[in-house]
């Protein structure tokens, strides 16, 4: 296949890139920089532009760009940006698509749990309705942005994804250093839930429903047993063999990262209930197998 996709200098970009070229499928990389490579494409998300001439066509996109949600202080400013990333972004590239001729068959655009709000200790699949705060409503805004490469008849899958495992990126990987280091614990009183998946099984997820025609709509891409985050920051210390006694109070969090606090004291327990009916086998279902798994791959 020749399938477009954009983010592809992420963590999960460039993982999945890497997945599908050893395939042999054909990427095109949408960078928002001057090309310098044959295989990239300019675009522009803010200015609602892609370049379809040098595109071409596409069997399928996965869009996976947009800033990060906690790689700054959560300001005024930084908070209208990882918005804009998102919903622009999105409905830049759903427009696109949508005029291509031929269209593409599938667009796979990134999501988060955080569109479940905080569920406390119940658990939610993909029929749970949307919660409420800043990560909710933007991802509801963020899906709905597909909306002109659904109405152009295009299969269009929202990749719910939870915390990602991998000590090279992700909000768990800026944990690792931490615990190393002896001054790791858990968040508040870590009673919120993280779900959680692999690297390895983010990309295996994404592949599949990128395969599975009948796949559509929300898709949670998180391992099957959710865990609170006193038990994931206790299992990366035994990973790491440093205690992990530690506890971040809510007042340290708020000077630390201002209002991402109020995320980060919340949490969504999450099963990846389509993924489970479709056949998708996970490899690393459990936390310590996911830590083992980032630590010795």
């Amino acid at each position: 296949m020749r399938i477009a996709v954009t983010g592809s200098s992420g963590l999960v970009g460039s993982a999945l890139v890497r997945s599908l070229t050893a395939d042999g499928h054909e990427v095109v990389r949408l960078v928002r920089r001057p090309p310098t490579r044959p295989d990239e494409v300019r675009w522009d998300p803010h200015g609602g532009t892609v370049d379809t001439a040098s595109l071409g066509p596409v069997d399928a996109a996965v869009h996976l760009a947009g800033a990060g949600i906690g790689d700054k202080r959560w300001t005024a400013a930084y908070r209208r940006e990882v918005r804009e990333s998102r919903v622009l972004g999105t409905a830049t590239v759903a427009r696109a698509l949508a005029a291509l001729r031929p269209a593409p068959r599938v667009l796979l655009s990134a999501s988060g749990i955080g569109f479940y709000g905080d569920t406390g200790d119940r658990v939610v699949d993909e029929s749970a309705p949307p919660g409420t705060g800043f990560l909710a409503d933007l991802c509801t805004d963020w899906e709905a942005a597909t909306a002109p490469a659904l109405e152009a008849g295009i299969r269009v899958a929202h990749l719910r994804t939870g915390l990602v495992i991998s000590p090279s990126g992700g909000a768990l990987g800026r944990m690792f250093p931490l615990i190393r280091a002896g001054l790791g614990g858990r968040l508040g009183s870590g009673r919120q839930y993280w779900s959680f998946i692999s690297l390895v099984d983010e990309i295996a997820a994404i592949r599949h429903v990128l395969d599975r025609p009948d796949l559509a709509g929300p898709v949670n891409l998180t391992a099957p047993n959710p865990v609170t985050n006193a038990a994931a920051t206790k299992a990366m210390g035994r990973a790491l063999h440093r205690p992990t006694f530690l506890a971040v109070p809510p007042f340290a969090l708020r000077a630390a990262v201002g209002p991402f606090a109020a995320e980060l004291l919340t949490g969504q327990r999450v099963l990846p209930a389509t993924l489970l009916a479709s056949g998708f086998t996970f490899n690393h279902p459990t936390i310590e197998s996911a830590l083992t798994a980032a630590l010795t791959g």
